[in-house]
């Protein structure tokens, strides 16, 4: 997979202590979801987001594109 994405999900704050969910986070994410199925990809990361920011506001657009090269 190649993905490229906008700041939005790095920069989104939440978790356990408000903090950004920042690159490395987001990068290890995406390797571990990276063999599954497009369609479990996108609720895995919708679930992750979610889950993330919790009741707190959203901070930017999120936008995620991956694209299987086979």
């Amino acid at each position: 997979m190649i993905y490229s994405f906008t700041d939005g999900f790095p920069d989104q704050f939440g978790g356990e202590r408000g903090k950004k969910y920042k690159y490395k986070q987001l990068k290890q994410f995406l390797l571990n979801i990276a063999n599954e199925k497009e369609q479990d990809q996108v609720k895995a990361l919708e679930k992750e987001f979610e889950q993330w920011k919790d009741a707190l506001e959203q901070v930017d657009d999120v936008c995620i594109l991956g694209v299987r090269v086979l």
